[in-house]
């Protein structure tokens, strides 16, 4: 169960997008303007770690408790990796990236530009221009290094552009369970939305979600929240053990289901959709919010437990939940925490842990579950 056409690597849609004279933006995780970006020509490139990366250049500069994410960019940044991008985008979303931020500005400079966007953490009228105020300031930023000043108009075609694409991706994620997709198969599409121009995305969307549905994967259902589902071998093995993915909150994925912004301002318009994404400590959701969030998700979904897949030292995760996993149990919920390193490779133990989690939830009354 895969697409019928394969999707490009990384590297390729890089290589495609340069050869056709465009430039590339590396973006940290896990807010920012993506429409803004396009406007300039750039194409948003996301870096997630990535996995696998010798981690001593970056261990060289920053503290122990680092999370993989940051400590492997900046390792993969020293290597020469980035080597093909035009700027650096580090969202501040939490002390980490803003750690990396400022270590890329004042001491490991690298040749190209870096810009910081600070997230607010909250919904207020006053997070709202403070953001639109932070895409502004960026939009001069890059006018100032490309000699380019896009309209209004141009920048509303772009921002309709990408909310046309994250409505395909809402929609994939709807119909998850349908669709002619293994688990790993639908990871392997909808993080293309990391790399992919959004109207490259959005055909490969539409190509999947016109085709006829499938019969619904059997499998014990599970809501899958955290950070990144790295290694993606995780997936088949999962499925393995006889799991289905049915419903998800990752930071990668689920978290950036951006609705459309109503504001004929641009700059607000960016604002509003990534204020009125999903909730995330990230952003600073009230741990009440977020719990409410996850049991109705579940509920629509059909999930019987939670998976809660984290990088090791993320705090923002760390801090919510103890609260979350409270909460969850008292709704009917169980749930299991992993913490995983983007450098090591899927342990028995954490293969060992799932399979107890997905037995005992197996093993639980579908009643208990919906209560």
């Amino acid at each position: 169960m895969e697409p019928a056409s394969p999707i490009p690597s990384r590297t390729q849609t890089l290589r495609a997008w340069k050869e056709q004279g465009g430039g590339i933006a590396a973006v940290l995780p896990i807010h920012y303007p993506r429409a803004l970006l396009r406007a300039f020509g750039l194409l948003p490139v996301e870096v997630w770690g990535p996995p696998r990366v010798d981690p001593a250049p970056g261990a060289a500069h920053l503290q122990p408790y680092v999370c993989s994410i940051v400590g492997n960019a900046l390792s993969f940044l020293l290597s020469g990796g980035l080597d093909g991008t035009d700027v650096i985008i580090v969202p501040h979303a939490c002390d980490s990236l803003q750690g990396l931020g400022s270590l890329l500005l004042d001491f490991v400079r690298p040749r190209q530009p870096v810009f910081p966007l600070y997230l607010p953490r909250g919904r207020r009228e006053s997070d709202l221009q403070f953001l639109a105020d932070e895409c502004r300031a960026l939009y001069e930023k890059l006018a100032a290094i490309t000699g380019r000043a896009p309209s209004e108009v141009e920048l509303m075609k772009s921002i309709r552009r990408e909310e046309e694409a994250d409505g395909l991706l809402a929609e994939l994620h709807r119909r998850r369970r349908v669709l002619p997709l293994s688990d790993l198969a639908f990871y392997r599409l909808v993080r293309a939305r990391e790399y992919l121009p959004a109207e490259e995305f959005a055909a490969r969307a539409r190509a999947v979600l016109d085709g006829p549905p499938a019969d619904p994967r059997p499998g014990v259902p599970l809501l899958l929240s955290g950070i990144v589902p790295e290694p993606m071998a995780l997936l088949d093995a999962v499925a393995e053990m006889g799991g289905a993915v049915v419903a998800d909150d990752l930071a990668c994925s689920g978290r950036r289901l951006y609705p459309p912004g109503t504001s004929t301002d641009p700059f607000r318009r960016m604002a509003e959709r990534i204020l009125n994404g999903p909730p995330d400590p990230t952003r600073g959701s009230p741990i009440a919010e977020r719990l409410r969030h996850l049991v109705g998700m579940a509920r629509e979904s059909g999930a019987r437990g939670v998976v809660f897949y984290d990088v090791k030292f993320c705090e923002p995760e760390l801090f919510d939940l103890p609260l979350l996993r409270r909460g969850l149990q008292e709704a009917g919920l169980p749930s299991v925490h992993i913490e995983v390193d983007l450098n090591d490779p899927l342990s028995g133990q954490t293969l060992t842990r799932i399979e107890a989690f997905l037995e005992m939830v197996a093993g639980q009354p579908a009643e208990e579950a919906r209560r």
